[in-house]
């Protein structure tokens, strides 16, 4: 039985298993809002990589990206991003640019009627009242579900995407990483068997605890952690790759957890949650990849990392054609057109587009 966010209670919805939230995310077997990565099971994962690849291909030519412009010239788009982002900003703006959509957007509150005291709920409230999907970042956990839910329980549900929710959730962040993945494992038998090594601050970034939970979708993953005892990878994440049944290993020596890796995932400190400045007091420099790691990496393996960097990653790793992370960015507005698309009920009319031009 299909069941949405307005025949649940706020209370009810908010006490779920996040496995359980995805249930209330879809609208005639599609994405309405995305809130979680725990809504992707891998058969959605390969159908939206499937219609990402689709649509970069068919926008290479001038006629195909006039069909592409063609397919939401009626439809709006409220970029509203409370907190600070310029890469993920940016990807959502192209993306929409891509599918022919308007755009609005709100990026600094002191702007908008918050600054005159109005709450996020009204002011998620006004903009579905003018557009036609709302994509979100907060530093706030659990705000777009907030609002998803909110919306689906007015005369005007309009689709949220969560574009990264506090420190727990950034799932179309996952999802490009995952696309990422299937690019650079095409001709390696897929995600299948890979072993990804994550470094950095585990603890506090998002993007690790997103693309962790959608790596359980595949056959024997292995990851392992690696990070200093103050920012790894926190028991909450553990927990749910135990009970998938997931291979996982907890280290501290960067250097010997490299040859294993299939793709390194780097980090950057996240210390735009740390008021006191405490982290910055942690010695990070055994988790930095620098150009003599190199050395240590497998032939066919990738460094990826979903930026900003700061000295974690060396500039001179760059020319490394192993070093995937500025493909990754470009990826992220592959995908999220995609997700946008499908949203829409775009997707069956992009595939068919595609197979005739084949």
């Amino acid at each position: 039985m299909t069941v949405q966010l307005s025949d649940i209670t706020w209370d009810a919805f908010r006490a779920l298993e996040l496995g359980e939230k995805g249930r209330y995310l879809a609208n005639d077997g599609r994405e309405y809002h995305v809130l979680v990565a725990q809504q992707f099971n891998r058969k959605r994962l390969e159908e939206l990589g499937a219609l990402a690849t689709h649509i970069r291909r068919i926008s290479k030519q001038e006629a195909g990206m006039t069909f592409l412009r063609s397919l939401l010239p009626n439809q709006r788009a409220m970029l509203y991003f409370s907190q600070p982002s310029s890469r993920t900003f940016l990807s959502f703006c192209s993306a929409c640019e891509i599918l022919g959509m308007n755009i609005g957007e709100v990026r600094d509150t002191a702007t908008s009627s918050e600054f005159k005291g109005e709450t996020q709920e009204d002011s998620v409230r006004t903009f579905s009242s003018y557009f036609d999907l709302i994509v979100m970042r907060s530093q706030i956990g659990g705000l777009a579900e907030r609002m998803a839910w909110l919306l689906s329980n007015t005369e005007r549900p309009v689709p949220i995407i969560n574009a990264g929710s506090g420190k727990d959730q950034h799932p179309t962040q996952a999802l490009l990483d995952v696309y990422t993945l299937q690019r650079s494992f095409e001709k390696r038998g897929s995600i299948d068997g890979k072993t990804i090594v994550f470094v950095g601050d585990l603890a506090r970034g998002r993007t690790v605890r997103s693309l962790a939970w959608l790596l359980t979708n595949y056959r024997d993953v292995k990851m392992l952690f690696v990070a200093p005892t103050e920012l790894q990878i926190g028991e909450d994440i553990l927990g749910l790759l135990r009970s998938a049944g997931v291979k996982h290993e907890v280290m501290s020596d960067f250097d010997k957890a490299i040859p294993m890796g299939d793709a390194i995932y780097m980090t950057r400190i996240q210390d735009e949650w740390d008021a006191a400045g405490e982290s910055r007091k942690i010695d990070i420099s055994r988790y930095c990849f620098t150009r003599d790691k190199l050395a240590l990496l497998k032939p066919d393996a990738v460094i990826m990392h979903p930026f900003p960097r700061r000295q974690e990653i060396s500039v001179d790793v760059d020319d490394d054609p192993r070093a995937v992370y500025w493909r990754q960015m470009r990826n992220g507005m592959w995908i999220r057109a995609a997700l946008i698309a499908a949203i829409f009920g775009k997707e069956k009319a992009i595939n068919e587009y595609f197979a005739a031009q084949a």
